[in-house]
Order: C-alpha cells, then sequence, then structure tokens
C-alpha cells in the first residue's frame, strides 16, 4: 500500500499577516480530513497524528511562538489557536532558534546559555534548530509554505 507524502507546512509569515492565518486554517483542516480518514480506514494502525502533518515555524512566523505578544481582543489569537490545536491533534511546534532568538522569543535554556533576563517562549512551541527541518524534508515530502 502506498502512502501519501506527509506535508510539511513552513511557515514564515508574521502573526499579522494573512498568511499566518491561512496557515493555521488549512492545518486545522487537513487534521480534521486526516483524523477521519484515519478512522474510517480498517487497518489496525495505532493513532499517530504527528506523522500526518509536519509544521516548522521559520524567519517571522518565529513571533507566533512569543507568549508576550499582545493581541487585541476583536482579533484573533493565533499563538493560542495554535496551540489549541497542537494539544488537540498531539502535534510539535517547532521554531527555528535562530531567527527566535533574533527576534527576541527564548526558552529558559537558551536565555541562560545566552544571558538574557527571562524567557518567553509561549506554552506547546519548542525551539529547533534547521536540521530538526531538514529531516522533516527527507523522503517523500510535499513543503506548503505560508
Amino acid at each position: 500500500m502506498t502512502t501519501a507524502p506527509t506535508p510539511l507546512l513552513l511557515i514564515t509569515a508574521d502573526p499579522s499577516h494573512p498568511l499566518a492565518h491561512i496557515a493555521l486554517r488549512y492545518a486545522r483542516s487537513y487534521l480534521q480530513i486526516a483524523v477521519m480518514n484515519d478512522k474510517s480506514d480498517n487497518s489496525n494502525r495505532p493513532e499517530n497524528h504527528q506523522a500526518l502533518l509536519n509544521i516548522f515555524f521559520y524567519a517571522d512566523a518565529a513571533n507566533i511562538a512569543n507568549r508576550l505578544r499582545w493581541q487585541s481582543a476583536d482579533q484573533m489569537n493565533i499563538t493560542q489557536e495554535w496551540q489549541n490545536l497542537a494539544e488537540q491533534y498531539q502535534i510539535s511546534l517547532p521554531v527555528c532558534v535562530s531567527t527566535a532568538l533574533s527576534r527576541g522569543i527564548s526558552d529558559s535554556d537558551n536565555s541562560a546559555r545566552h544571558h538574557l533576563d527571562s524567557e518567553n517562549l509561549a506554552t506547546g512551541f519548542t525551539l529547533a534548530g534547521l536540521s530538526e527541518l531538514a529531516m522533516m524534508m527527507q523522503g517523500d515530502c510535499r513543503v506548503i509554505q505560508f
């Protein structure tokens, strides 16, 4: 049985850009359909939503992972929406460590390593190197950039 390539969403758009919101809607729709298809499949495969979709935040999209980013009440909180999606489907939200740090976004490990005052990486997001992106791109991969 041939399997479809695992899509990789390479998100580069700033959280205020419409493409960032389209990427979220695409991921949500894709995962809903993939899970529905998995449930209708009669195989005995264990549920593994991680294999259904890979996501990587790069460049200005690193700002999505900033837990201190203020959002007005009349607009969707894209950070929170990604967190909810990751929790619901048990997917990881890796963010390029270099682009995050250059935008003032850090986790506790990097804050200590680089002598920064504090951390501000939103819960559910992780800082990752480009090697993780390269591993996601190995094999049969379909990259969709937003």
